[in-house]
């Protein structure tokens, strides 16, 4: 999740997998392997550059995730999700 975190603070440009790992004071085989599953979940992409292979959260899929996750979780009851929505219109601003 702070990898996930750190990569939309860094929206557009993304990072490099090995600031990511020392950003996050996590060895590198391991942050390779979270962002590997962040990658099949669909939620980062990456792109090599150079000798580099840099990671960008994946903005629309985490849109959808969560619409997704407000809709399946409210069953249709708006009542349950709004103390949740109020939480988030500040980031509307």
């Amino acid at each position: 999740m702070e990898a996930f975190r750190l990569l939309v603070r860094h929206e557009p440009l993304g990072l490099p997998a090995g600031e990511i790992a020392d950003q996050l004071a996590i060895p590198a085989n391991t942050m390779s392997a979270h962002l590997g599953v962040l990658s099949r979940a669909g939620l980062v992409s990456s792109e090599r550059r150079s000798r580099s292979i840099v990671y960008r959260a994946d903005l629309d899929r985490l849109r959808e995730l969560v619409l997704f996750l407000l809709k399946d979780c409210c069953g249709g009851r708006a009542d349950l999700c709004e103390p949740l929505l109020r939480e988030l219109a500040p980031c509307r601003d």
